[in-house]
């Protein structure tokens, strides 16, 4: 599986939500790899890579949440001025949206780690193949 499987958490944009699912997560023994918040003035959404999709949706919807599924794609990009920009320039080039993106953390190494939504993944895939730049299986990036 070349993209990476995000879980997409809806919730009501008022003091303790976030922590309410942190908790959920947490007493589930689930391990967030990398996440992302997004609000408005009445909701957020809450954008999550975990080491185990299935128990993480199962869980935060026994608790009320309302949870979706996104693919998204992990590309390793050089740490250096312009490593980002190689790769959005490739995507502009043949008119691939970013939909919205994100840093995942890694402990150590010489490359940052980046989350992607594209409006057409599979041509975003095929580009960045194509352009020698490193896309991460989920497998791989669930492990981190």
């Amino acid at each position: 599986m070349e993209h990476v499987e995000q879980i997409s958490v809806f919730l009501e944009n008022k003091a303790g939500r976030l922590a309410e699912v942190t908790r959920i997560l947490s007493e589930a023994q689930i391990n967030i790899r990398a996440l992302s918040l997004a609000d408005t003035s009445d909701f957020g959404i809450l954008r999550l890579i975990v080491n185990n999709n299935e128990k993480a949706k199962r869980e935060l919807r026994a608790n009320g949440f309302t949870v979706g599924k996104t693919d998204v794609v992990a590309v390793e990009v050089s740490d250096r001025p312009g490593g980002l920009h190689y790769i959005l320039q490739v995507l502009q080039q043949a008119d691939v949206n970013v939909e919205y993106m994100y840093a995942f953390v890694q402990q150590s190494g010489t490359n940052a780690v980046l989350i992607f939504r594209f409006d057409n993944l599979e041509a975003a895939l095929r580009l960045l193949k194509e352009n020698n730049v490193k896309v991460i299986k989920g497998e791989q990036l669930y492990s981190m």
